[in-house]
């Protein structure tokens, strides 16, 4: 049987593609896994800085998890909440390139993702409610961190449908762009990241993401901050800067 997950890593970028297009791309529990240990595989090359995650075909990025598999999950074990904090920690920058439409839980793999590019006739649609479910805390809370208390009660409290340019209202999505335009505004954020400090891009994520989460060490980041202004990268931003080039960042 194909892998649900298509996994490659071109220079410094890992690509991840939901490949269950049949089936809108929805996620069973053992797609859940695979994708937690392509994220540890990801974790574990340092010279991966950005990771894209999308979707096959044209239609639905993702119609989150197996609708026929909910009510056989043991959601106290609930793979699905640690594969999507895995994904949320990622040390690399995560781009979600949204291919298409995108509901249930899928919404909430791509809040957890850093950076969302959406194309124009997508939608996304929350029915929680209309299935009887009350989504777990982890969940919630990274619906209002990131969309805002009203934004969030509008999605999981009604169900409203919003197609992609509200969606860029709300500041679900980053980007807006024509689907054949997709892979190339991609790319092109791909490029800005990894032009820029790994040490500084994945030391400022860990802040923000523990900022957004209320679990912020003071110390902890003002000692990060401290060891930044010491560090390899920092020599050579400056020095790049001065000499007016392009840096040559170690990550270091």
């Amino acid at each position: 049987m194909p892998e649900a997950i298509s996994f490659s890593i071109q220079g410094q970028r890992a690509y991840l593609t939901l490949m269950r297009e049949a089936a809108h791309n929805r996620l069973r529990e053992s797609d859940l896994a695979q994708l937690a240990a392509l994220i540890d595989q990801i974790n574990g090359q340092e010279d991966i800085r950005v990771a894209i995650l999308s979707g096959s075909g044209t239609e639905c990025f993702c119609a989150g998890f197996e609708i026929g598999d909910i009510a056989h999950t043991d959601w106290q074990d609930n793979q699905f909440g640690r594969t999507i904090a895995k994904l949320e920690a990622a040390r690399p920058a995560v781009i979600c390139a949204l291919n298409g439409s995108v509901y249930g839980g899928a919404c909430e793999i791509a809040l957890a993702c850093d950076f969302r590019i959406g194309v124009t006739g997508m939608e996304l649609r929350m029915p929680p409610a209309q299935l009887g479910l009350i989504y777990f805390a982890p969940g919630l809370k990274r619906f209002v961190s990131r969309l805002g208390l009203s934004t969030a009660k509008r999605l999981l409290l009604s169900a409203e449908t919003m197609d992609g340019e509200t969606l860029l209202d709300i500041g679900f999505l980053d980007r807006l762009v024509a689907p054949e335009a997709l892979a190339a505004e991609t790319d092109a954020l791909a490029a800005r990241i990894e032009a820029l400090s790994p040490l500084a891009v994945q030391g400022m994520k860990k802040l923000l993401n523990d900022i957004a989460a209320g679990k912020l060490n003071a110390d902890a980041a003002h000692q990060a901050a401290l060891e930044s202004f010491r560090s390899e990268d920092a020599r050579e931003g400056i020095l790049a800067f001065q000499e007016k080039r392009a840096p040559r960042f170690s990550g270091r």
